[in-house]
């Protein structure tokens, strides 16, 4: 069986190099140890190049890497556009962030049909094509138009929202019925999996059985909640200890113990309260100043988007703020770092630091709260602090699980974290490190790809096309006239 995975982004397989998000790092070992095609996308250096082409694979493990050149106009309306100003805040029930237009739309179905025309190239009779993420919802749609027929299935890294949320984005309906093309659609949750069944249901006037079947598609709906590698980061975290790095790390806690926090800039992960609830925190108990400091790596972030932009410099104005007002000549409250690093080195941030705090205000699963708990020296391992509304917090259930919103509540739980007794610190992380080995990134890769071979789509293709006939968008959206049209539906 030949499994081919398409992401916006594909990972560089070289370790050391800083990973960009959840999605690279948990992709790139399941495809160096499956022999899966992983391919992405690439924006064209200049006008001479080729629209739409596939590059020559490069060996990941074993498996193989590819990119399809895009031009840079179309892809910056389709990923700074429509994917990132409309229908990320629109996934993350943040509607009043929406800013999103018909050439952005045009330019979103255009990226989808140029990817499946590039990978028509790659699929043998075997093959199992796998979708990651809001980047490409109508993929599928796109690979049945031009008479693609093995399984293809889809994953929503993200949450998905309320169907409140959801009908605020522009060409929702026509979304949705595209994604309906694809023979499995997986979500984080159990939660995000009703929403859209929710969706289909009162939106598409579509039934979904008990099964998770959508009726007269022969889509399915399930949820596959991402996993880690937990024993290659364990040990890695091990080996990283060592590190001069790490090591001058620890040296300057003097006696202190260290937080940590690592993220993405982005309204979706809380950082503001997150700073907030440590500020608080140094307000209500001064003999707190020295005991406790807190690493915030914040990654850039998608710096041309105004959004992006303004909470960069609000992020830094509050830093500057706290520090002021609680830090010493010697001693700083808040560490805020604007880079990335390689999963080598975080692992070992990770086992030096007494408390992680994953604290976003809505999130498909986070695998930073995962990894945390994975690189802990069982022996004393650290207190994960995690919000409710992580997708990791169905099952570590055994961190302190907190409200985002709740600042108070948030400095409480870090102040509980500080002073928690040996024994419930590691009757915690074991409870949690039994969950993360049963559902590692071997298990979720197996699972949903077993999943998506039993799907069988042949008894309701007929009955399919026939309801979705009427709402399938122009054969080629290139203009803003085409997508009036389609939005009007």
């Amino acid at each position: 069986m030949t499994v081919v995975l398409v992401s916006n982004r594909v990972a560089d397989p070289d370790v050391e190099k800083p990973m960009e998000g959840g999605l690279a790092s948990a992709l790139l070992q399941a495809v160096k140890s499956s022999g899966a095609v992983w391919v992405g996308t690439r924006v064209q250096r200049s006008n001479r190049d080729r629209k739409g082409t596939l590059t020559a694979l490069a060996t990941a493990g074993a498996g193989a890497t590819a990119r399809v050149d895009l031009p840079a106009a179309t892809y910056a309306r389709f990923y700074r556009g429509f994917a990132n100003s409309g229908l990320w805040p629109a996934l993350h029930s943040r509607p009043d962030l929406i800013r999103t237009d018909g050439d952005d739309y045009a330019a979103y179905r255009e990226v989808n049909r140029m990817l499946a025309v590039a990978l028509r190239g790659l699929i043998r009779p075997d093959a199992r094509i796998w979708i990651h993420d809001y980047h490409f919802m109508t993929l599928a749609h796109e690979l049945r138009r031009i008479n693609v027929d093995v399984p293809v299935g889809f994953f929503l890294h993200t949450p998905f929202p309320a169907r409140t949320s959801f009908v605020s984005m522009p060409y929702h309906c026509d979304l949705a019925r595209a994604l309906l093309h694809y023979d499995l659609i997986g979500f984080q949750t159990e939660d995000d999996c009703t929403n859209f069944a929710d969706y289909v249901e009162h939106e598409l006037a579509l039934e979904v059985d008990a099964d998770c079947f959508v009726s007269g598609t022969g889509a399915r709906l399930a949820s596959f909640p991402i996993g880690i590698d937990v024993q290659a980061f364990a040990e890695g975290a091990l080996k990283a200890a060592g590190r001069p790095d790490i090591v001058r790390l620890r040296a300057s806690l003097q006696t202190g113990q260290l937080a940590i926090g690592v993220d993405r800039i982005d309204y979706s992960k809380g950082l503001e309260n997150r700073m907030r609830a440590f500020d608080r925190l140094f307000q209500a108990d001064r003999d707190l100043k020295r005991q406790v400091s807190f690493l915030q790596i914040a990654l850039p972030s998608r710096a041309d988007i105004p959004t992006y932009d303004k909470l960069r410099a609000r992020l830094a104005a509050l830093v500057s703020e706290i520090n002021g007002r609680h830090g010493e000549v010697d001693w700083s409250p808040i560490r805020y770092l604007n880079k990335g690093y390689a999963q080598s080195t975080l692992a070992g941030l990770y086992r030096t630091a007494q408390i992680g705090v994953v604290t976003p205000l809505n999130d498909g699963m986070n695998l930073v709260a995962k990894e945390y708990v994975a690189a802990q020296n069982p022996l004393n391992p650290g207190v994960l602090v995690l919000s409710r509304f992580a997708g990791a917090a169905r099952q570590l259930d055994a961190a302190l699980i907190v409200n985002p919103h709740d600042i108070d509540a948030m400095g409480h739980a870090i102040r509980r974290a500080l002073s928690m007794r040996p024994e419930e610190r590691r009757e915690r992380f074991e409870a949690m490190m039994a969950v993360l080995r049963q559902n590692d990134i071997d298990a979720w890769f197996g699972s949903f790809l077993a999943a998506l071979t039993a799907v069988s789509r042949q008894a309701a293709q007929v009955s399919f096309k026939k309801i979705l006939s009427q709402y399938a968008p122009p054969s080629v959206v290139s203009n803003s006239v085409g997508i009036a049209a389609a939005k009007s539906s």
